[in-house]
């Protein structure tokens, strides 16, 4: 049985074929459902369970950690249906199992098994919980990355289970960072992960890393990817991290132009926009985003990271075109409330584009400035004086 301590057992799940996570998440390495089998002197505790898919497989790595022995807790550090999915399984083949989860965590495991009558511990920031031998030490982390998020610490053997926090979507036959053996991959897989989890809660990350200063940690145990050692890649991570969720300091607006354009009408536009922008700040970094001609992860990093932005689209069968709604659904909606847009483009018929845009950006809380600017078919002179306009006004709103 893989174990990180004789007292402390590896039940987790391998899925080294997954390409796909929670549907927007590319998984190029595979993934791992990590769970794990606390022995103590006098209790047991499981730390997360796993995916229901894997159902079979993770109760039969749970009976051979537990040999003889019947669980007492069942440790929730984190709800989501990849970490909760056995739960309701767990609890028909163990039945006095208490649950230990946060107090948003009791809320949502009442939805996900469906039962009312749950035996759940809630716990708050510094509780304890014997195992005997073992102490289960509680450290509240919300919004890594759900409000129900916590961490479990074992002074004793000095373990850190963070269940997603400073883990990756990255899946090799040996469990622990010291056996990688693709480092580039695993790197990138770890900011690919960063990226797309805890991207929008930059603040909440500087927060748990503050949080964790002054453990002494000799492994920390995530729910997903290699168990991270202190001697390898438990720095690098908690490095990388605080790294990533610095909030850059920068003089320079970051202003970028985002647009499709079929003839070329409100490409045209798109520039004269730019120069509008760049008249009223000089200093501002404004750059012209063909959606067609730049990979979109390049996008998605340049509109996130905005001080403001602005979206031209043409009109066709009413609507905008699909390459601009796919640029909007990689909005960090969390942190992009407030953040100024402006809208313009061509049209020949109707000119619907804009007010559609304008209807879905308000939905995300975003500032849409107005008015729009509609031209129909090629821009006329006084058209392309409308456009260095619509930027400078624009850019002087941001003073």
């Amino acid at each position: 049985m893989p174990m990180i301590t004789p007292s402390v057992l590896i039940t987790s799940i391998l899925n080294p074929n997954m390409r796909i996570f929670d549907i927007v998440m590319r998984t190029e390495y595979g993934t791992s459902y990590n769970s794990y089998a606390v022995l103590g002197s006098e209790k047991v505790a499981l730390i997360d369970s796993s995916h229901l898919k894997f159902l079979e497989p993770y109760l039969q790595n749970v009976e051979k950690a537990l040999g003889k022995r019947t669980p007492d807790y069942l440790v929730m550090n984190h709800n989501e249906p990849d970490h909760s999915g056995t739960v309701a399984a767990l609890l028909e083949r163990y039945p006095s199992l208490t649950i230990i989860a946060s107090q948003a965590g009791a809320i949502y495991l009442k939805n996900i098994t469906n039962r009312a009558d749950l035996n759940i511990m809630k716990v708050h920031d510094g509780d304890e919980v014997s195992l005997g031998d073992k102490t289960l030490r509680f450290i509240n982390a919300p919004f890594l990355h759900w409000p129900d998020s916590m961490f479990t610490y074992i002074p004793e053997e000095k373990i850190l289970f963070t269940c997603d926090f400073l883990g990756a979507h990255y899946c090799e036959p040996q469990l622990f960072d010291t056996c990688v053996s693709y480092r580039e991959a695993y790197a990138n897989s770890v900011k690919e992960y960063y990226d797309a989890i805890f991207h929008p809660f930059a603040p909440y990350v500087l927060k748990g890393l503050e949080k964790l200063e002054g453990l002494e940690v000799s492994w920390c145990a995530p729910s997903h990817g290699p168990i991270l050692t202190d001697t390898c890649e438990y720095e690098h991570n908690r490095e990388r991290y605080r790294k990533w969720a610095t909030p850059l300091k920068r003089t320079r607006r970051r202003i970028p132009v985002f647009y499709v354009s079929a003839y070329g009408n409100t490409e045209r536009l798109a520039t004269h926009v730019a120069r509008g922008i760049l008249a009223a700040l000089p200093d501002a970094e404004v750059t012209c985003y063909d959606l067609n001609q730049h990979d979109f992860a390049v996008l998605a990093s340049a509109l996130n990271d905005s001080d403001a932005f602005l979206v031209g689209s043409p009109t066709i069968n009413r609507d905008a075109l699909p390459p601009v709604f796919n640029l909007l659904a990689a909005i960090d909606a969390v942190t992009i409330a407030k953040r100024p847009v402006a809208l313009f483009g061509s049209y020949g018929w109707s000119g619907e584009a804009l007010p559609h845009l304008a209807e879905r950006l308000t939905s995300l809380k975003c500032a849409v400035f107005g008015p729009q600017l509609k031209v129909c078919f090629t821009p006329s002179a006084a058209d392309l004086v409308a456009a260095e306009e619509l930027g400078r006004s624009f850019a002087t709103s941001l003073l």
